[in-house]
């Protein structure tokens, strides 16, 4: 009796992990493991990473358009990162590059194939309010403009409201630091800007470590999983590309050193990603995120409901105490029903 396939994210981590394993799929196989990849956001990386395997003509086809599209988004996303620097260039503050543009910009391993949504930049928190007049003068503007939501964002987030450019349909994300003020962890954001590592065109990157670190807080300390294959297969990346050396110590002293830790051990569980001794051991609570990592059917859909509900109230939870939490979701709720 044959082997049964299992159909959900499982099937993207192996093939990611080891792109041999793929030989073994039948259509339906293929099927999955395209509509996954297409769901999970990591069609591009996919295909970068099963180029040169053997496969169907379909499926060689649909992969070698999402390397093209792969292509022309990296290729947006460098150009938008170069006009947010001609925008800022007069303020003589520096600019970091968070994320996906980071890894394209700085040509890292985990920008292959990469999709890439928003431009994220770090700016010191100092100048924010210059900042923010410059990009508005080159031609972005809020996304929707809301008296509540400007609010909230400027009292207890870590970023600006998100702004749109009016020509290019592209939004910029303006963080002055990477959690929310009221979230349990305070990482050092002066240290994330001062240790950045400056690229050719004057903008910066994240040293090596506080990208990791980032990647884990993104991923644990502030959201609900969603997006989370894509963001471990960064953390195996730029963990293969630069290793862990002294990453310990730098999620210490951003008070994430559990997070990162659990990223770590999570991508080992799904990539094979290398991780030292040093490391805390798995809590019984790690089948959990996996459980809701891999929450994929054979046709890309979200599946485990009750899972994905219990990470969306604790990515809530996790950024405002309770009586804030309430307030704000009282607000939403009342704005909703007016609408």
């Amino acid at each position: 009796m044959g082997r049964v396939m299992i159909l959900d994210g499982w099937l993207l981590a192996h093939a990611l992990r080891d792109p041999a394993t793929t030989g073994a799929l039948d259509g339906d196989g293929w099927t999955a493991l395209i509509a996954i990849a297409r769901a999970e956001q990591m069609i591009g990386t996919l295909a970068h990473r099963l180029a040169g395997q053997p496969m169907p003509p379909a499926a060689a086809r649909i992969l070698a358009d999402a390397r093209q599209s792969a292509d022309q988004g990296r290729t947006a996303a460098l150009w938008e990162a170069e006009a947010a620097r001609r925008a800022l260039a007069p303020l003589g503050c520096r600019v970091v590059l968070l994320k996906g543009t980071a890894f394209v910009a700085a040509g890292l391993q985990a920008g292959v194939g990469r999709s890439i949504g928003d431009l994220d930049i770090l700016v010191p928190c100092a100048v924010l309010g210059a900042v923010e007049a410059a990009i508005l003068r080159a031609g972005w503007e809020w996304v929707k403009p809301n008296a509540y939501d400007d609010a909230y964002y400027r009292r207890w987030m870590h970023e600006l409201p998100p702004l749109i450019h009016r020509d290019r349909d592209r939004m910029i994300d303006i963080h002055h630091t990477i959690l929310p003020p009221t979230a349990r962890p305070r990482p050092d954001a002066a240290a994330l800007l001062a240790e950045g590592v400056v690229l050719e065109n004057g903008l910066f990157v994240l040293c090596p470590n506080d990208m990791l670190v980032h990647a884990a807080c993104h991923l644990f300390a502030d959201g609900d999983l969603a997006g989370g294959l894509r963001n471990l297969w960064d953390v195996h990346c730029l963990a293969g590309e630069f290793g862990t050396s002294g990453l310990c110590a730098r999620a210490l002293h951003h008070g994430l050193l559990a997070e990162t830790a659990r990223a770590l051990r999570l991508a080992n569980a799904l990539f094979g990603t290398a991780i030292g001794a040093e490391w805390p051991r798995a809590p019984a609570t790690d089948w959990l995120y996996l459980r809701r990592l891999v929450a994929r059917d054979g046709w890309g859909r979200a599946t485990r409901p009750v899972t994905r509900q219990f990470f969306y109230v604790r990515s809530h939870w996790l950024r405002m105490p309770p009586l804030l939490l309430a307030g704000h979701l009282w607000t939403k709720w009342r704005q909703g029903h007016r609408g």
